[in-house]
């Protein structure tokens, strides 16, 4: 039962939450120590971070007591008893809601209809925890983690025979080793990407975000981190099983995705380079729709990379066996959809084709206008259907001016104004008022750090930021031990998902009413920023705090902040779920009425059936 309060105890409360807050910190250290495979051993990792742990100290400009307590307390929330949220079945352990392989064979397959998005209705919803697989352990640390995946943690072997030849991935002993290989590069995903780069200025931060369609195990996006490129790489959950749960584990961003019917969850002008490496992509097929849709998510003078069929058919087709006609009317009808989009081919050599959009309008004065789209729904793409028509240019004054505006080299454009922001394209977001967003989550970053101190030490790769705004959090806990998956929500008041790309950075659209495109265990930290007040009398507060426990690591870290009366109760719904939870004060002092909640979810394996409330 949840206890009322009682203002005759609030001395001997607050006194015990002080010695309890005085731990967190510390506490955070000793649970990067434990890991399964060492817990309890004496291994000399976790006595090092004992060592360690020892010179946590409270940071003194923060209040950790919660002064609006009492009132709070003694609200009708809390006559309720906890609910305790069980275990779902073993069966569950790889549960991806919208994905979900039984649902998705009665929708068509038409142009992959069936492999797109498909959420339960309400009634369908699992209210249970998804449990790890047995022998679960924490992920290797990048950059090992690029090479190395426990076995343990995605345990499939199908791609391991299927892709053999091709050197996706070998299974070796207790580990997957990713060589770095992949169809169309047999020699190393380093040797092609550098192939690349002699045509693509990947060396000096111009090109920065990229987007891979059709990724599999994402070693293409995972070695692009040498050239300080990121990149959003999606695949279908597919007979090509673990895919993108593989390239996750690897602390590679990616999502599980197609090219259907349905619009990118990406703005437009978002990417500076787009990759298909013989991704079974039809792109010629449907009047050219899915070109059209790279076209709209591509930046002006950004690059489209096609490896493989059809490209260079006369002197591969006997090798890929396929028959010469319809490769030779498949390049065609490509090479037509690209003039007509304005491309400008820049490069074929061997299998590997490249073509740069356009950095404006002035050489493709002769386009039909006919086949434009309103320049009012190009970023409208929630469940949206995807279109023929070409997303068109912001306007330019001069041939050599870049369509919404040139990007400095990153790392400079992660805290330059943004060009739509300098436009005043985003309404109500003034230069003025990016400078004070950037200014104000530095300062909640460096108050993070000295409550969670491992967020500086590579232990939190994968982390998501679940209400981004203009990815400012993004951007100040950026560094290359880690990246930041920004979530622009639908129900946002502004669309600033284009700000965050023109920043360097990279996200996607998303409702949090419907569970992420992601498998179980894929994100090491999540940050919440007002997300349960955004969503409201919108949803469930319990299908959010279930979502979130679905797609964290065990003993991954969550950090929501929101107004006290919101924060309370979402607290007392994860006091049923298997999390150590603490409430701080705000930054500025105890008068301020947003709170922080930091929690940890604890480790459990399947199997394990009993669950006590968290404190």
């Amino acid at each position: 039962m949840a206890t009322k309060g009682n203002p005759g105890d609030n001395r001997t409360r607050n006194s015990v939450s002080m010695f309890i807050v005085a731990g967190l910190c510390c506490f955070f250290y000793l649970l990067g120590a434990w890991k399964r495979s060492g817990a309890g051993k004496g291994d000399s990792i976790a006595l090092e971070m004992t060592e360690k742990a020892k010179d946590c100290s409270i940071p003194s400009n923060i209040e950790f007591e919660t002064h609006h307590g009492d009132k709070m307390v003694q609200g009708d929330d809390f006559k309720f008893e906890v609910k305790i949220y069980e275990p779902c079945d073993d069966r569950y352990i790889d549960y991806t809601p919208c994905q979900e392989q039984m649902r998705a064979m009665t929708f068509p397959r038409e142009n992959m209809i069936y492999r797109e998005r498909h959420c339960p209705p309400d009634e369908e919803k699992l209210r249970c925890l998804i449990p790890a697989p047995k022998g679960y352990v924490t992920p290797f640390q990048w950059p090992k983690s690029r090479d190395y995946v426990p076995y343990a943690n995605a345990p499939h072997k199908s791609l391991t025979v299927e892709k053999a030849v091709q050197n996706w991935v070998q299974y070796e002993g207790n580990v997957f080793r990713f060589p770095g290989g992949g169809t169309q590069f047999p020699q190393g995903a380093d040797a092609y990407i550098e192939q690349l780069a002699a045509v693509i200025p990947m060396d000096n931060g111009t090109v920065r975000t990229a987007l891979d369609t059709g990724c599999g195990v994402a070693s293409w996006g995972a070695y692009l981190f040498k050239k300080n490129v990121i990149a959003m790489s999606f695949a279908p959950r597919d007979s090509h099983e673990a895919q993108v749960q593989f390239a996750l584990e690897r602390g590679v961003p990616a999502v599980i995705g197609v090219l259907g019917t349905i619009k990118l969850p990406y703005p437009s002008r978002a990417f500076d380079m787009a990759h298909c490496s013989r991704c079974l992509i039809p792109w010629g097929a449907n009047d050219g729709m899915y070109m059209t849709e790279v076209d709209r998510v591509l930046r002006p003078g950004g690059y489209w990379i096609l490896s493989g069929p059809p490209i260079n058919w006369r002197n591969n087709y006997q090798a890929w066996e396929h028959p010469k006609e319809e490769l030779e009317q498949e390049q065609r009808k490509i090479e037509g959809i690209a003039k007509l989009l304005c491309w400008e081919k820049t490069h074929e050599k061997g299998e590997i084709a490249i073509w740069r959009k356009r950095i404006n309008n002035m050489d493709c004065m002769e386009r039909d206008t006919a086949s434009m789209c309103k320049a009012s729904y190009v970023n409208n793409v929630w469940y949206q259907k995807m279109e023929t028509c070409v997303t068109p240019y912001p306007e330019t004054l001069s041939s050599d001016e870049v369509a919404g505006g040139k990007l400095k080299p990153f790392p400079e454009r992660l805290n330059a104004v943004p060009p739509r922001i300098a436009a005043d394209d985003i309404p109500g977001v003034s230069i003025g008022a990016f400078y004070e967003d950037n200014k104000m989550w530095q300062k909640y970053v460096e108050s993070y750090k000295r409550i969670n101190k491992l967020l500086d030490t590579g232990r939190y790769r994968n982390i998501m930021d679940m209400n981004a705004y203009l990815g400012s959090f993004a951007a100040a806990i950026e560094s290359p031990k880690l990246w930041v998956m920004n979530v622009v929500p639908t129900l946002a008041e502004r669309d600033t998902l284009g700000v965050i790309y023109e920043r360097g950075l990279i996200g996607i659209y998303h409702d949090w009413c419907e569970a992420f495109s992601t498998y179980p265990r894929t994100y090491d930290l999540i940050h919440a920023s007002g997300v349960f007040s955004l969503y409201k009398n919108k949803c469930n507060a319990e299908d959010i705090l279930l979502e979130m426990d679905r797609i964290l690591r065990p003993e991954g870290a969550i950090i929501i902040r929101d107004n006290a009366d919101v924060l309370y109760k979402v607290k007392r719904i994860a006091s049923g779920m298997r999390w150590k939870m603490k409430m701080v004060d705000h930054e500025e002092g105890p008068r301020v009425a947003q709170k922080l909640l930091f929690t940890v979810k604890q480790y459990w394996v399947a199997g394990e059936n009993s669950t006590k409330p968290a404190g």
